[in-house]
């Protein structure tokens, strides 16, 4: 066979296949337009690609010097060749299908699917397998997205790149950790090259992620870059449930491999019956010659691209909630209409009555279900409250979880055993709570009759979809495996959230899972808004609230603002500033502020109102460079899209008075200098054009600032 290589392109990424002349396919390049092949540095490379496809099949396990452990060196990976390829066109995207079969025992054919979309450098990968052959074929592994050679323009790859991974725990999100690669492992072995090693040495760094919370420990993200920021890899695996995604070394440099649940993490296998066929979760891969702040750029852009078309997130109205530092789950009406004029009078636009409205007993964890109104807390009916709500002017909003149902629930006993997650025949039973499985047609008839009823009856407006188990065992309930089950589940959960949004075009939803235990974007290219964080301390938010655009566009980053009597005023304008470049969740005790604390919150609000409209396309920097925990110093920038416009929020936490912020995007331009909030606090301020510095000097040692920097 001739060699041949394919391409799709966008105006901004080359997409490259290469096939050999066995037939055997790899994903040669992810180029952005405009740049040039990157010479092989390495005297070992030998091109450097893996296989286009990896997969493992019952059965069968590893290649000669490769390691199980891994999503790569499999026997089916270099058995699959190439049979024909086809370039599809959509609306401002290309996508390249490339056909394999299998040479081997197997009867499969596996197709490679690689999108480009235009205006940004990202590539969106997924596979898909059919079982071709008269007998039944088990996967155990198939993925989305291997490419070799990330670091092919080295001599010495394992010291020029560092490896950010974002661990993502309760209380502490989206906080990035940069590695040197020998420090986990992947290193110049010295292993390839040696005769009876054709490939790589078995050093790999794998993150992982099992069960429905798919995002706790860590964000389904990595970042690999040049340590001159010459060059920055930068993706995200998309699923609401279990992932994987690894590099390695591979022929000599860095390699990455990335997709859904497999069998050895998660329990994961599918049977295909002659004929039938699966397909993988997204991977999606950013590639600049650039550095870490153009990568995000690119992928806040890609998501932007990617999520269900929502007017709330280009009017980005301010939202309140009634949970955090406030009502805390125990609300009645009384306490309600008592806030009801400060959140009007402080701007807010929604009212959401978050935990507790329906149950009249107040240890209702374990008997959730029906989710109908309490006859205790509200003495004229929560239909009558939240009508109360309209007429002065607030869209009303509830909390509720429709993926559980409590032990002492009567609709426990109401829907078939089948509606249920179960292992071994048992029902699985997770902190007093059982798992709806929304594969089952009674589920997703359940629970459209409860929100159709809130929204048509009550005239809900806004739902926070929140979830608060984790399950790590799956269900083996009508499915090749547990792990084939929960993804199953998944996907069918994601298809009723859509078809909510079909039946009520305007209802906004909000994801929340414990905060942000499932702020991946699978979700978030279904949900409107994502729950950042239940983290109370305003000063420790602030680490998060500077680190969340990497993970979620900022028009999506519900960031809780929650104002206390007894903090000082600096302490409360601090966590307005946490939200004011985001989405506002205002909360906290507003109707017990005294005036000259309510007039801090209330200017917060007015600010946010007049640059909201920039948030929608605007993409962030970060002039301190991404936060740490326990940094003194934070700062979080946002770039509007017409280049004049830029916002700067400071934080201070402690350390010297004062700080310098380079944002190099304005080096040797003039710049008008305002500090937009709080105003009466003050700052100083320098401006020093030909550095591209702001030097900013604050009083506290516990404060925030938000700038906006005009280009004269």
């Amino acid at each position: 066979m001739p060699t041949q290589t394919i391409a799709v392109e966008s105006d901004s990424l080359r997409v490259t296949v290469y096939i050999d002349e066995t037939g055997a396919a790899y994903l040669q390049e992810v180029l952005p337009q405009g740049s040039t092949s990157r010479p092989a540095a390495s005297k070992y490379f030998e091109n450097g690609y893996a296989p286009l496809v990896e997969v493992r099949l019952a059965g069968e396990g590893t290649e000669k010097h490769k390691s199980s452990k891994t999503l790569v060196g499999t026997y089916v990976g270099p058995r699959l060749k190439y049979q024909s390829h086809e370039i599809r066109s959509g609306p401002g995207t290309k996508t390249l299908d490339v056909t394999l079969s299998d040479t081997g025992k197997s009867k499969i054919t596996v197709v490679s699917h690689l999108t480009v979309y235009d205006n940004t450098p990202v590539v969106r990968a997924t596979a898909s397998i059919r079982n071709e052959g008269d007998q039944d074929v088990v996967v155990t592994q198939l993925t989305s997205l291997v490419l070799g050679g990330l670091t092919s323009g080295s001599q010495k790859w394992w010291a020029d790149y560092t490896l950010s991974v974002p661990n993502n725990s309760w209380f502490r999100e989206a906080q990035w950790i940069e590695h040197d690669l020998p420090s986990i492992g992947v290193d110049d072995y010295g292993a390839y090259g040696r005769p009876e090693n054709h490939y790589a040495s078995l050093a790999h760094y794998a993150v992982t992620n099992r069960g429905t919370f798919s995002t706790e420990g860590h964000l389904p993200m990595g970042l690999l870059k040049r340590r001159d920021n010459a060059e920055t890899w930068l993706w995200q695996v998309e699923n609401n449930g279990s992932w994987r995604w690894e590099i390695g070394d591979w022929k000599d440099s860095v390699y990455l491999a990335a997709g859904g649940p497999i069998e050895t993490d998660h329990d994961w296998r599918q049977r295909l019956s002659p004929g039938q066929q699966f397909t993988t979760v997204p991977v999606a891969l950013c590639h600049v010659l650039d550095d870490y702040e153009k990568a995000f750029a690119s992928l806040t852009q890609y998501r932007r691209t990617i999520r269900r078309v929502h007017s709330d997130n280009k009017n980005l109205p301010i939202i309140f909630n009634d949970y955090m530092n406030c009502l805390m789950g125990d609300p009645t009406d009384e306490k309600i209409l008592a806030l009801v004029d400060p959140v009007v009078n402080a701007g807010a636009e929604y009212f959401v009555i978050d935990c507790g409205w329906y149950t009249d007993d107040p240890g209702w964890w374990d008997d959730v279900g029906e989710w109908e109104p309490s006859k205790k807390r509200f003495s004229k009916g929560l239909k009558h409250l939240l009508s109360q709500l309209r007429e002065k002017g607030l869209i009303p909003g509830l909390w509720i979880e429709p993926e559980v149902v409590g032990v002492r629930s009567v609709v426990a006993n109401q829907l078939p055993y089948e509606a249920f997650f179960y292992r071994d025949g048992q029902r699985v039973v997770e902190r007093n709570r059982y798992q709806l499985d929304y594969r089952h047609a009674a589920v997703r008839e359940h629970m459209h009759k409860i929100i159709g009823r809130l929204v048509i009856e009550f005239g809900v407006g806004y739902f926070k979809f929140d979830y608060n188990i984790e399950v790590t065992q799956g269900t083996d309930i009508n499915t090749s495996s547990p792990g084939s089950g929960q993804l199953d589940h998944n996907r069918a959960y994601l298809q009723w959230v859509n078809e909510l949004h079909d039946r009520f075009p305007d209802l906004v939803i909000e994801n929340c899972s414990s905060g942000a235990q499932r702020m991946d974007y699978a979700m978030l290219a279904t949900h409107a808004l994502q729950s950042t964080s239940d983290q109370q301390d305003p000063d420790r938010y602030a680490a998060i609230a500077a680190a969340l655009p990497t993970a979620v566009t900022p028009e999506q980053s519900a960031t809780w603002a929650y104002p206390q009597p007894e903090w000082d005023d600096e302490t409360n304008a601090l966590t307005v500033l946490n939200s004011l470049l985001g989405r506002i969740h205002l909360s906290g005790r507003l109707d017990i502020l005294q005036p000259h604390q309510f007039n801090i919150i209330k200017e917060g609000m007015d600010v946010y109102r007049s640059i909201r409209v920039d948030l929608p396309t605007a993409t962030a920097f970060w002039p301190l460079g991404l936060p740490h925990w326990h940094d003194d110093w934070l700062s979080l920038g946002m770039a509007a899209s017409d280049g004049n416009r830029f916002y700067v929020a400071v934080w201070r936490r402690g350390g010297a008075d004062s700080v310098e912020l380079p944002v190099g995007a304005l080096k040797g331009r003039n710049v008008r200098s305002e500090l937009l909030y709080p105003v009466a606090f003050g700052a100083e301020t320098e401006w020093r054009a030909s550095e591209g510095v702001l030097k900013v000097k604050v009083p506290s040692s516990l404060c925030a600032r938000l700038f906006r920097l005009t280009v004269s």
